[in-house]
């Protein structure tokens, strides 16, 4: 059967199972916010349908042109008494017009997952006047910090859940402190042929994957700034029959950030390393290597003042790729998320937080309260030329075809059809090869990639 024939088989076998499931997102929108007495409870979600397409596969061994209309529908039920919070959330997540030859992966497919179910007690005043606490437990998603190591990334068809604990501290003079630890929800099914039909089956967490860590945010540092420190760790291990690379990582950030605002200038500055070790392998008798890695992230920006509110902005990222040596060189930026820093995930990704050298500039815009958008232009060279470049396959152990990637340029506009409820987000993207993605010896002889999308949320 040709691929057109594999797209539209599974496409009639499971397009019932989404219709069914918006229909019901369609009736709980309807239902009211119910009160009584000193009880709430609220029922909110989105549905998202995107269409995406590539031409200029980069990917080696994949078809040159692809595509993938992505749904993604979240229920989140909140019941409210006092103090105490339960919340669950049901998501939805599929994939159709897929077939052989397609890229397709378990960010895009996670059926019907229930990857919010916990209960939250919180504090009033537990250090003094001003001050608040909360604890959570059970199975939740994480957003920390810059989210350029844990976050559940927006643009990607399937949330990012965790099961554990996680409690927040806010202090009178406006500074947090959170702690955190957490079983990564570890998403199923994973093989290709069972992601094609968006078959259900409940994710796993266990205790092969482990993530911890703490987050302090203060003002008053920098005159202006607010100022970060964040400590992240991961462990994992074999489980069964998956093999893994054994990763045992220690991450420390700081990071000053001032919010941009009309008139003024504005930065973003980041600096995470990364310690811990690895496994040269995914077998068992695998060498162990010392992990001796980093990430730098500059943006500095100026917000106009104007009606469209222009912000201009310079971006500098650096995350290092491996070199021959002792020692294991390559960024893992675990959980965070690419979108607001590189470009859209999803059938693209090509773009993500290792072995990479960026620069260029970030336009943004917002001429009307329902019309915002952004144009960039990146400069993307590896790190490390011995490395394959970024998130993308590429590479040349030689180092012969350089360390140049190409020139990406990116535009984003978001428009609001129904303000607060329905929105609608075009994504283009365009990447001018450089002599590594053009004469790496796995190099895609598909030409420059070229990535649209074009996305419909309603939210309730």
């Amino acid at each position: 059967m040709d691929r057109e024939g594999i797209r539209k088989r599974h496409g009639r076998l499971q397009i019932g199972s989404a219709a069914a499931l918006g229909a019901l997102t369609l009736g709980l929108a309807l239902a009211p916010r119910v009160r009584a007495a000193d009880n709430e409870l609220t029922l909110s979600g989105n549905v998202r349908i995107r269409q995406e397409y590539l031409d200029g596969q980069y990917r080696p061994g994949y078809d040159a042109e692809d595509q993938m209309l992505a749904m993604r529908s979240d229920v989140l039920a909140q019941w409210k008494h006092g103090d105490w919070t339960l919340a669950a959330m049901i998501s939805d997540s599929r994939a159709y017009e897929t077939g052989e030859g397609s890229y397709l992966t378990v960010n895009e497919v996670n059926a019907l997952e229930p990857v919010q179910l916990n209960v939250q007690r919180r504090f009033a005043a537990p250090f003094g006047e001003g001050s608040s606490a909360s604890v959570m437990l059970g199975r939740f998603t994480l957003n920390l910090g810059s989210r350029r190591l844990i976050s559940s990334d927006d643009y990607r068809n399937t949330p990012q859940g965790s099961t554990g604990v996680f409690t927040q501290m806010q202090f009178s003079n406006r500074a947090q402190w959170s702690l955190f630890y957490v079983l990564p929800q570890q998403r199923l099914p994973s093989d290709f042929d069972s992601l094609l039909d968006n078959e259900v089956q409940l994710d796993r967490e266990g205790w092969d994957q482990q993530l911890w860590g703490t987050f302090f945010s203060t003002p008053g540092l920098l005159p202006g700034a607010q100022t970060e420190f964040e400590y992240v760790g991961f462990r994992e291990k074999d489980h069964g029959s998956h093999a893994t690379r054994d990763r045992d990582l220690h991450n420390f950030g700081v990071r000053a950030l001032r919010v941009p605002a009309t008139g003024r200038y504005d930065f973003d500055l980041e600096g995470i390393y990364q310690t811990g070790s690895v496994s040269s392998g995914s077998s068992a008798t695998a060498a162990r290597l010392d992990v001796d890695a980093y990430l730098l992230h500059v943006a500095i920006g100026y917000s106009f003042n104007a009606s469209w509110k222009p912000r201009l902005s310079l971006q500098l990222n650096r995350a290092t790729g491996d070199e021959a040596g002792g020692k294991y060189h390559r960024f893992d930026t675990l959980f965070g998320s690419r979108s607001a820093d590189f470009a859209p995930s999803g059938i693209y990704g090509m773009v993500g937080r290792t072995n990479i050298d960026l620069a260029g500039f970030r336009l943004e815009v917002a001429p009307t309260a329902r019309l915002d958008g952004y144009a960039t232009i990146f400069g993307l060279w590896a790190a490390d030329r011995h490395d394959t470049f970024s998130t993308s396959g590429i590479g040349d152990p030689s180092g012969n075809s350089g360390s140049f990637a190409g020139t990406q340029f990116q535009a984003r506009a978001r428009y609001w059809i129904l303000p607060k409820k329905l929105r609608a987000q075009v994504d283009m993207v365009w990447v001018d090869r450089g002599e590594l993605l053009r004469d790496a010896p796995n190099a895609s002889p598909h030409g420059n990639p070229l990535y649209g999308a074009l996305a419909l949320t309603w939210s309730f």
